[in-house]
Parts: structure tokens; sequence; C-alpha cells
């Protein structure tokens, strides 16, 4: 039987940079000899949509669920049949989100746990927003499968949020010794890989080589996207990290 066709919806724009970076991957790692061959799709970039963080936390009261839903609506009226956002914190409101707009929504952050329990990793560094942290919407995904999450300490959180939203949103040149110092702590804590779960972070592993033990969710989304429109991963996207020596 022919697999029927998807149509990929993206709910972009949160934020701008990262959703670019995110089509730049699927662009890359689809295994295509022609321009036909690459994945159709819809993007919508609305950058206007409130900040998930500030929400999650109750410093705002703009909720981001409503227009996301509206943005999903708009993307099924236009036939997409598959949806992906590429905002880590954003998965926070996946089942309301999916029940919401009424189409299948790649949860990029169990995808992430389901790669990691493949791998044999037990122990699993995280460096997130503040609402991701919060929300424990990765410890639930890993720790149903069976594996600890390693936190930052308070100073250390205080560390991502400065590269996050200080410097990479702010469009600065990010930290990088503020970044190995976060490294250094959660591997001396047992981590066997780090996962980078804020989508800004990722911007770090695209301009720098991060060497071993980092993992990117925004590239294990990127890769299941593909995947799940029916088209194929170039050969050196199917590994995306290796673990730590020990």
């Amino acid at each position: 039987m022919t697999q029927k066709k998807q149509l990929l919806g993206v709910l972009g724009g949160l934020g701008p940079m990262a959703t670019a970076y995110y089509l730049e991957l699927m662009v890359s790692m689809t295994d295509a000899a022609t321009d036909q061959e690459h994945l159709p799709m819809i993007l919508m970039n609305i950058p206007t949509i409130p900040d998930r963080t500030a929400f999650i936390l109750g410093k705002s009261h703009d909720s981001p669920i409503e227009p996301m839903v509206a943005l999903g609506r708009q993307l099924k009226e236009m036939g997409c049949t598959v949806l992906a956002t590429p905002c880590i914190t954003a998965h926070y409101f996946h089942d309301a989100l999916q029940s919401g707009i009424g189409l299948p929504l790649i949860h990029g952050i169990r995808c992430v746990a389901e790669l990691l329990k493949q791998a044999g990793i037990r122990k699993v560094g995280l460096m997130a927003t503040d609402g991701t942290v919060r929300s424990r919407t990765f410890q639930q995904q890993l720790g149903a499968m069976g594996m600890d999450t390693i936190l930052p300490s308070q100073e250390g959180q205080k560390a991502v949020m400065t590269l996050i939203y200080d410097q990479i949103k702010a469009g600065l040149q990010p930290d990088m010794a503020l970044f190995e110092n976060l490294r250094d702590e959660l591997r001396s804590n047992g981590a066997q890989v780090i996962v980078l779960g804020c989508t800004e972070l990722s911007l770090l592993k695209k301009e720098q080589d991060l060497g071993e033990g980092i993992l990117d969710a925004l590239e294990v989304l990127a890769r299941q996207s593909v995947l799940a429109c029916g088209k194929s991963v170039k050969p050196e996207y199917r590994q995306l990290f290796t673990p730590f020596s020990e």
C-alpha cells in the first residue's frame, strides 16, 4: 500500500533564528538529489506569539496557546497533515495544541527521550529555559523511560538563561566560556550526554564544534519531521550524538 503523502506545517517564529535553522537542518538532512525530492512544507513565521517561558512561570498573563492554535488551524486549512514547532519550551503545551488544532503535532522531547533510551543512556544533563525546567517536560519524558535528569545548579541555571535571553536571543555573541562551565558542571555530576533543550542553544552547535556528549533537541525534531513526512535522511544524520567518554 502506498503511504499517504504528508504535508508538514511549521508553527514558527518562536524565535525566528531557531526557525530558520530548523528549516536549514531539514534541507541538509533530507536525502535528496534534486529540488523536487525535498520535503514540501508550509512554514508560518509568527514572532509576535507571546513568550512561552514568561507565561509558564506566571510572569505574563499573555497565553501563547490561543494564537498557536489559530496558527495551526490556518495550516490545517491550507492542507497540512502533520505539524511541528521549533520551540522546545512550547512542547509544554503539546496536548492542548494538538487537540485544539486537530492534527498530529510531533513531540520533539519524546523523540529525544526515545533516542537516548535506544542508546542505553541512564543519566541526562539538561540545558533549557526556566520554563522548560520548571514544567518538567523533559524530566517526565526521560523518567518514563528510566532515565535520570541532571540539572544545573541555581547559579548554573541563571547562566543558561543569560546565554539564551541576554545573548543569543539578543543577537549578541554567546559567551562560550559560560557554556563550557555549564557543560563541565553537568558532566562532573554524572551526565553521560547533555541535551541542548532550547532552540536558541541549538544555534551554538551550528556555529561551534561542541565536541562529544552533546545532543541537540532541534536536530532530533528536524530529523523526525523529515521521517514523519516519508522522506529519508542522509547517512551522516542517522547518529546525532556520541556519549561522553568514560
